[in-house]
Formats: structure tokens, C-alpha cells, sequence
């Protein structure tokens, strides 16, 4: 009977087919593997160099791709928050050792005098302490106060240790109380220690590019290696008052906060005496040591222009403040 032209192969005979040939491979490879093994053990007794071959075969993968072209990164340079010359060359009869008047919204000099002298700036101090906290705490943020807080010297409003306090509440008694309790306890909630913190405000006056300030603490009590100068304490109050919440509080002048028994509430009065008093004045912040004398800067805005005072080591502050502002709004207007 004829076959058809296409049969069927029997799967078992395949099967044996491709076994077979499998065996065989793997019969081939076991003896070289074994030669090999006999070779390269030959070649390590009494060595560790590997075979000649593996050692040309290393050296070429371990030859360095050649380095990225180098690229020169120039450092990142300070902002230059205040520009002169300044408008007014005639000297304006003050009794502060540095002074200065600047447009707060361009930064241009209006007035200035020896404003590049380092001089211990009192509690002026925390407008620093006050533009880091801001940057990182939140307004609501729980704050615990430190066991060292209350311990600090001087003027303090009386935080307990151990009582948590929202952060804006401390602002308030930072910025217008002036509480030295105050800026340490904003101080370690924000760094988490004291020293980190003045840290940071080092590292903000640097990026500043504050070249005349060096800080020392949180809230300028100490006057040792604490110190700044009329024209840095103006380019650091531009940058303050940038931030509304910072704006808001140094123009306020009494504030009542509740507070957690067995206080109930504080009211905070703000120790500027030009605000209510000097017409346009909203900000900044007094300072006095016996070393620095009497600080403060001031700022006040009329007719759209606002104007940033600074004065350093004065036997009358507010006259010597009033005084700069006129002239400085004169010369603005150009009435000189």
C-alpha cells in the first residue's frame, strides 16, 4: 500500500532524538569546562596573577572613560539690596554716631551717615531672628518652650518652660514686646538649638550679602562679637519687609493674644514710639544697651513712597529718626 507523502514522525522517537542530542552537548561542554578548570588552576598555584589572557581582558575594561569637560562655576554672588550714590550731600544735624534713609521699594541710598561702621546693635537684633523664623516656622506651628528660654537675661515677657505656644504669638512678643525669652524660644523651635540658629543667621547675612554684621545671638543682648552697621541693618529691613506677616506685626501698636491658663491673655505694646505718632510711620524696631546706646530702625511711607530710616548709638532716637525721614521725603519728592 502506497505511503502518503507526508507522514506523521512518532513522538517518541523524537524524543529520543533530541535527548540524544542533548547529552552530547552537555558532554562537550563538561570536558571543556574541565580542561579549562585544569588550566587556569595550573596557572594560580603558588600565584595570585591571574592568566595572561584575563589579565589583558581586565585592564581593558578597567581603563576610565575619559572625564566630562570641566565646567568653571562661579560662586553665587551676594544681592546688592541698597545702591547709591546718595541723593542728599548735605549733612543732616543728627546725634547718632551711623545713620541712613533709603527708599525701601528700590533700595537707593538717600542718606548716609558713616553707615558702613560696625557697631553693637542691641536688640535691632531681631529683625534677623525674625526674617529666619519666618522662613521656617509656620504661623500656627506649636511651639514648646524651652527650659532655657526663661533663663535668658534682661527683658523677657515670663514664658514658662515646658508651655506650648503658637509661633505668632512669640512674633508678637519678639517684635514688639522685644522679649529675649522670646527670640530663644523661635530660635531653638526653628534650628533646634541655639547655636544652629545663630548659625543660620550668620549664613542669611551672608547670602545677603551683609559684609559689616556678625551675630551672636538671637536677640542682641550680648553685645560681644554682636554687631552690624547702619547701612546692613536697612538692606536686612528691605528684605524683612517683603514678608506681609513681618509688615503686619511691626506696624501694630498693642496687640491683645489670648494665652492658656493661668495667663488668659497678654497684651503686647509696641516700644516704637513714632507709630501714631509720626504721620506714615509703620515699623520697625528699638534697641537698647548700654554699649550700643539707643537703636532703632523706623520706616514710614507717604504718597506712595515708603523710606527706611536707620539710626545707631543716639542720645534721641525719634528726633533723630523724624529728622531723616523729612529730609528724606523732601529730597524724594525733589524739593532737596
Amino acid at each position: 500500500m502506497a505511503l502518503d507523502v507526508l507522514q506523521p514522525v512518532p513522538r517518541r522517537r523524537r524524543r529520543r532524538r533530541y535527548r540524544a542530542g542533548r547529552l552530547a552537548a552537555i558532554a562537550l561542554l563538561t570536558a571543556g569546562a574541565a580542561a579549562v578548570g585544569v588550566y587556569v588552576g595550573t596557572r594560580h598555584v603558588g600565584s595570585e596573577r591571574a592568566p595572561r589572557a584575563a589579565r589583558v581582558h581586565s585592564a581593558s575594561a578597567a581603563v576610565p572613560a575619559p572625564p566630562p569637560p570641566r565646567v568653571a562655576v562661579r560662586p553665587a554672588q551676594p544681592l546688592q539690596l541698597l545702591s547709591g550714590p546718595p541723593l542728599l550731600r548735605t549733612h543732616v544735624p543728627v546725634t547718632a554716631s551711623s545713620a541712613i534713609v533709603v527708599d525701601a521699594d528700590t533700595g537707593r541710598v538717600v542718606y548716609a551717615l558713616r553707615a558702613h561702621v560696625r557697631r553693637p546693635i542691641a536688640s535691632t537684633t531681631k529683625i534677623m531672628t525674625a526674617v529666619v523664623a519666618l522662613q521656617r516656622l509656620a504661623p500656627r506651628r506649636l511651639v514648646t518652650v524651652d527650659r532655657s528660654a526663661p533663663r535668658v537675661p534682661l527683658v523677657k515677657e515670663g514664658l514658662r518652660a515646658g508651655e506650648r505656644v503658637r509661633a505668632w504669638k512669640l512674633f508678637y512678643g519678639l517684635l514688639l514686646y522685644s522679649g529675649n525669652d522670646d527670640a530663644l524660644a523661635l530660635a531653638i523651635a526653628a534650628a533646634g538649638s541655639r547655636a544652629r540658629f545663630v548659625g543660620l543667621m550668620n549664613d542669611e547675612a551672608k547670602r545677603l550679602g551683609l559684609r559689616d554684621s556678625h551675630f551672636r545671638s538671637p536677640s542682641g543682648v550680648e553685645d560681644a562679637d554682636n554687631y552690624s552697621s547702619a547701612w546692613d541693618l536697612a538692606a536686612l529691613t528691605r528684605v524683612a519687609l517683603g514678608d506681609a506677616r513681618f509688615r503686619t506685626i511691626v506696624r501694630t501698636r498693642i496687640r491683645k493674644v489670648p494665652w492658656s491658663a493661668p495667663t488668659f491673655a497678654k497684651i503686647y505694646v509696641n516700644k516704637n514710639l513714632l507709630l501714631g505718632r509720626y504721620r506714615g510711620a509703620d515699623g520697625v524696631k528699638t534697641g537698647f544697651t548700654t554699649k550700643a546706646g539707643h537703636c532703632l530702625v523706623a520706616s514710614a511711607t507717604r504718597d506712595g513712597v515708603s523710606l527706611i530710616a536707620v539710626v545707631l548709638h543716639s542720645r534721641d532716637q525719634y528726633a533723630d529718626a523724624r529728622r531723616l525721614l523729612d529730609r528724606g521725603f523732601r529730597a524724594v519728592a525733589g524739593r532737596g
